[in-house]
């Protein structure tokens, strides 16, 4: 391959790759001895074997082989092709394992997640008690949950710590997918489906349903009738009068909230 030294480390940049990743090798799966495009294609190959017992995922830090798209020449992981000089990645990660020539992503590694991010360095912190880096717009203007990231997307359903979807935090520290947020505001859902706190500001909806009550006539039967509520906004547990449109927290004033005892009469 002839040329200047940085014509050969360019060449055959963004030529090769799959639907994740555009990089100029392949990896060998050493878990099951196969050659795949990268750790995706492998799960996604993986997951659809027809016996459960040999599904399985790839561990990016175990692969220890790579073989060069462009000369099929297998190594050792390196940046560097051994046998034709070209880039195997304009990105490379050696803690990860990982390849990428579409810089444009702003790739970096992140040593407290263990795994490497897309957006920038300069755009992410890293929440030590949530486990996970956030958008730099969530410093100190988020709650707290503890490894709040490493669990699966309680819609979905998928891992969300390594997921390459982009990821919403809720005004209740709980994550899933942003697809998945948007999606599930689209269907008129506005709490969290982790811990049933609202998601949005649902002032003006309260203020209706105080409307709607005051023009609604409860049933003698029912209209003194008193029960102990707890707020899924707030935590609080109060007592109030039942009505049939909703009960009110007295604290927060949500109506987020749900009985935990039967209507009962005033003593």
């Amino acid at each position: 391959m002839g040329g200047s030294c940085s014509e050969r480390l360019d060449f055959g940049k963004m030529g090769y790759g799959c639907k994740h990743y555009r990089r100029r090798c392949k990896i060998r799966a050493p878990c099951c001895n196969e050659v795949f495009d990268c750790r995706h294609c492998h799960n996604e190959a993986t997951s659809m074997l027809r016996i459960i017992f040999d599904r399985h995922e790839l561990v990016r830090q175990d692969v220890t082989q790579v073989i060069c798209s462009v000369c099929d020449t297998e190594q050792p992981v390196a940046r560097v092709c051994t046998n034709c000089g070209v880039n195997m990645g304009e990105y490379f990660c050696e803690v990860c394992k990982f390849y990428d020539d579409d810089i444009d992503k702003g790739q970096f590694h992140c040593d407290d997640c263990g795994i490497c991010r897309v957006g920038g360095r300069e755009n992410f912190f890293h929440c030590k008690k949530c486990g996970s880096c956030y958008s730099v717009s969530l410093r100190n203007n988020h709650s707290c949950v503890e490894n709040s990231m490493r669990h699966h997307c309680p819609i979905c359903y998928e891992f969300l710590f390594d997921s390459l979807k982009d990821t919403s935090v809720m005004k209740c520290g709980h994550t899933m997918h942003a697809e998945c947020y948007h999606e599930m505001i689209k269907r008129d859902k506005y709490c969290c489906p982790i811990c049933s706190r609202s998601i949005i500001d649902m002032s003006k909806a309260w203020k209706r349903m105080d409307e709607e009550i005051e023009e609604t006539i409860m049933p003698e039967d029912l209209r003194y009738k008193k029960v102990w509520i707890l707020c899924n906004d707030c935590n609080d547990t109060t007592e109030v009068f039942f009505h049939i449109i909703g009960q009110k927290c007295r604290h927060c004033q949500s109506y987020n909230t749900r009985m935990i005892s039967p209507p009962v009469l005033p003593q």
